[in-house]
């Protein structure tokens, strides 16, 4: 994804109307992939936390659209201050841009190109909110994510895309959020999670999802938005590199749910719903910094080992005792890092660039500098979260009481409750509540 400065409109190509049309239609699929995150997380938690997980990823679309307008696009992609950060003025609430400018030597409208990338900094945090489950004040976790995307996800993204960005400079590859998006929202949440504590019931209660086909449905709708996110990285389609990347992205997933599965049913008996989604998620981390530099046999390469290494991570958190609620360490996190590194094996040097790997001959070159960037954006976001989250649960407090976490986070926080049982006989009658949905089954007066 390679950024540029603003160039006005009679100084640069003439706009395409077919990139920019692409543009958008991905820039709408991306924006899709966040109610698709939340619609995955939210059939994942028990059933009294429903709305409160569907709700911690819209509020990040309301934050992070006006955080972008006003500073955020600026501090991203705007000219390099000191290979950390960028600045532009005109790029601040968008006062300097006019329709007819273009991003650079691209043929695409600045406008798009912003908004593209805001969709990326709307669901980035979002991801993290999934660790935190069941137990974080709504207030809290808006104000994190305020504070979370200024000091973390900006500079990152400047660090990776932006021109004068020094992982950019160094020739780190990250085609479209490997470690701007993954690996630094699942740091985060391994961060905050040392922080706030564990669930009541960590370890001890089922806390099964609630609902499966939520999850399946989430699932779909981020394999479909995925490919906005991908292949519109390249930012236009006349070179063949984004088609790469949209195949690489298919095949990666399918490559990745199906080891996840076979993993599961070697390990545990069974092929689940739960771990096809999650498998296919795996294979969507793991493909998006890495798809667009390796070739489709390298993708399913990097999909398999993805889905096989996730699926094994998840169950860290048992072992180590961090309360990873719906597993965003061990799929974004740990997906995040293995699609980065494998692009120092697996990189055919006829993608995106010239840049070779092991593999092709490459020798390890290109695999040290993804590890620059890799470990480097790790830690920063995993420090940088923590402070936050301890400044916040000492000042304002970052969880609700014990007893709103266990009678149900979503009518404390939102006095709402996902399903309403009440007419469902119609009258007077009587009927029956499932088992799961407010505990064992049992008569109730409709």
């Amino acid at each position: 994804m390679a950024p540029a400065a603003i160039t006005l409109a009679a100084d640069a190509p003439k706009l395409s109307a077919a990139n920019t049309g692409f543009m958008l239609i991905c820039s709408a699929l991306v924006l899709l992939m966040t109610p698709g995150l939340a619609f995955f997380y939210g059939g994942m938690v028990r059933v009294k936390s429903t709305l409160n997980m569907l709700m911690m990823s819209f509020i990040s679309i309301g934050i992070v659209t006006i955080l972008w307008v006003l500073y955020g696009f600026s501090i991203a992609f705007g000219t390099d201050k000191g290979s950390l950060i960028g600045w532009t003025s005109d790029f601040v609430g968008l006062s300097g841009i006019d329709k007819g400018d273009l991003w650079g030597t691209y043929n695409i409208p600045v406008l798009a190109f912003m908004v593209f990338q805001m969709m990326f900094a709307i669901i980035t945090p979002a991801l993290i909110s999934g660790a935190i489950a069941d137990r974080v004040k709504f207030s809290a976790w808006a104000l994190f994510v305020a504070l979370w995307a200024t000091i973390v996800y900006f500079p990152v993204a400047h660090w990776v895309w932006g021109e004068g960005g020094w992982a950019f400079d160094l020739g780190v590859i990250d085609f479209a959020g490997g470690t701007a998006v993954h690996i630094n929202a699942g740091a985060a949440a391994l961060g905050v999670i040392l922080v706030i504590g564990k669930r009541v019931g960590f370890k001890k209660d089922p806390m099964r999802p609630h609902s499966l086909p939520l999850v399946m449905l989430g699932a779909g709708l981020l394999w479909f938005g995925w490919f906005g996110f991908n292949a519109g990285s390249w930012l236009g389609n006349d070179d063949g590199v984004g088609s790469l990347m949209f195949v690489n992205t298919q095949v990666a997933t399918a490559a990745a749910m199906l080891a996840w599965l076979i993993y599961e049913k070697i390990r545990h008996g069974a092929f689940t719903t739960l771990g096809a989604a999650s498998g296919a998620v795996a294979g969507l981390v793991a493909i998006t910094p890495s798809g667009g530099a390796v070739t489709p046999i390298g993708a399913i390469a990097v999909g398999a080992i993805a889905g096989l290494l996730c699926a094994m991570a998840v169950g860290l958190k048992y072992k180590f005792g961090y309360d990873d609620s719906l597993d965003v360490v061990g799929v974004h996190m740990v997906g995040g890092v293995i699609g980065s590194l494998l692009i120092g094996f697996f990189a055919s040097g006829k993608g995106q660039s010239d840049a070779q790997g092991l593999f092709y001959g490459g020798g390890l070159d290109q695999f040290w500098k993804q590890c620059a960037g890799v470990f480097a954006v790790l830690a920063y976001s995993l420090v940088a979260s923590a402070i936050l989250a301890f400044l916040l649960d000492k000042t304002i407090g970052m969880r609700v009481s014990e007893d709103d976490e266990i009678a149900g986070i979503d009518q404390a926080e939102h006095a709402e409750t996902a399903y309403d049982f009440s007419g469902a006989g119609g009258g007077a009658a009587r009927t029956s509540v499932p088992a799961g949905v407010g505990g064992a089954s049992k008569k109730v007066d409709a």
